[in-house]
C-alpha cells in the first residue's frame, strides 16, 4: 500500500514541486488547501483553513496520514498583517499538531517547515543549527515560536524541524527577489527598483529543497532533529544581477528605492548543510546561475 502523506499548503510554490516528487516515490498525496483547485493535480485536495481547528481535525482524521509535511503559512517576510502571520504560522500549526496527536495511530514523521530567518542578524560567517536564534521580524518570531510550540508535542509526535534558507525556481511569486529580477529581465525592462542592495543570501533551488524534505521524512534517524536546508554559499545582489545579465544578455539600471527596504533586514544569511547531509546523504547542488537560466528560459516567450 502506498504511504498516505498529508502536505499542508500543497498548492503553494513549494508544494507544487513536492507533491509530484512524493507521488513518484510511491506516496499517495493528500493536500490541505484553502480553496478548490480545478486543474489536474497529483494530490487529493481537502479544503480547509489551519485557523479552523474543527475542520483541521476533520481532515486529519479523514486522511489518517503516514507522513506529514507542513508547508502552509504566511511565507512573505514583508507581509504587513502581523496578526495574520501569528494566527496562521503559530495557532494554525498548533491546530494541526493537536489533531495529529489525537489520532489513534500517529504518523511516522511530521516535518515542520520553519525558516532560516530565525537566526536573524546574530552571527557572521557560516550559520549552523547550533547558532542561537535571534529573530529580527514578525515572520521570524512566528517561525521560532512554532518551533518552541512543537516541543510540547515531542513526546507524542515524531517531529522534524526544517530551516530552509532562501530558495527559488520557476513559478515563485514576483514578490520574492529573484523572480522579480528575472521577470524584469524577461520584459527587457530599462530599470529595476530594489530596496537594500547590500544583502547577501544563501540561495537554493526548490528542486533540492523538496528532495531534502522527502528524504527527511523517509529517514527515521532524522526525527527529533533540526536541519538547515541550504546551498552553503551566499551571493550578493550585485552577483545575482551579473548572473541574470549573463543569462539574458540584457542589462538594467538598478534604482535603489528605500521604501522597498524591509525594517530589520537580515544582512547576511549563509548556512551549512553538514548536519542535513550526515543524515540523508549528499543532496544535488544546483548552481545558482543554472537555476536562474531555468527560470529565465521557462518565463521567456516562445
Amino acid at each position: 500500500m502506498p504511504s498516505r502523506t498529508l502536505v499542508t499548503g500543497v498548492d503553494g510554490f513549494t508544494g507544487r514541486y513536492l507533491a509530484p516528487l512524493l507521488k513518484d516515490h510511491g506516496h499517495e498525496v493528500h493536500g490541505l488547501v484553502t480553496r478548490t483547485c480545478h486543474e489536474a493535480a497529483p494530490w487529493d485536495a481537502h479544503v480547509g483553513d489551519l485557523v479552523d481547528a474543527t475542520r483541521v481535525h476533520q481532515i486529519v482524521r479523514s486522511v489518517a496520514p503516514d507522513f506529514v509535511v507542513h508547508l502552509a503559512g504566511v511565507s512573505f517576510v514583508a507581509h504587513g498583517d502581523a496578526e495574520s502571520v501569528y494566527r496562521t504560522n503559530l495557532i494554525g500549526t498548533r491546530h494541526l499538531l493537536e489533531a495529529l496527536a489525537s489520532l489513534p495511530r500517529r504518523p511516522a514523521a511530521v516535518l515542520l517547515a520553519s525558516s532560516a530567518n530565525v537566526y536573524g542578524n546574530s552571527t557572521k560567517g557560516v550559520i549552523s543549527e547550533d547558532t542561537p536564534p535571534d529573530p529580527a521580524n514578525d515572520y521570524a518570531v512566528s517561525k521560532l515560536a512554532m518551533e518552541y510550540l512543537s516541543h510540547l508535542y515531542a513526546n507524542r509526535l515524531p517531529i522534524i524541524i526544517a530551516r530552509p534558507f532562501n530558495y527559488t525556481g520557476v513559478g515563485q511569486s514576483e514578490t520574492f527577489l529573484l523572480p522579480k529580477i528575472v521577470a524584469h529581465t524577461r520584459r527587457r525592462a530599462r530599470f529595476i527598483e530594489l530596496g537594500n542592495i547590500e544583502v547577501a543570501r544563501d540561495f537554493s533551488d526548490v528542486r533540492m529543497v523538496v528532495e531534502a524534505y522527502r528524504r527527511l521524512i523517509s529517514t527515521p534517524a532524522a526525527i527529533g532533529g533540526t536541519y538547515n536546508i541550504c546551498s552553503g554559499r551566499a551571493f550578493t545582489l550585485h552577483e545575482v544581477l551579473a548572473m541574470v545579465e549573463e543569462v539574458s544578455m540584457h542589462r538594467m539600471e538598478v534604482r535603489v528605492n528605500r521604501t522597498l527596504a524591509r525594517t530589520n533586514e537580515v544582512r547576511v544569511l549563509l548556512g551549512t548543510r553538514d548536519r542535513l547531509e550526515s543524515v540523508v546523504g549528499a543532496l544535488p547542488l544546483y548552481k545558482l546561475k543554472d537555476t536562474l537560466r531555468w527560470m529565465f528560459e521557462a518565463s521567456a516567450p516562445s
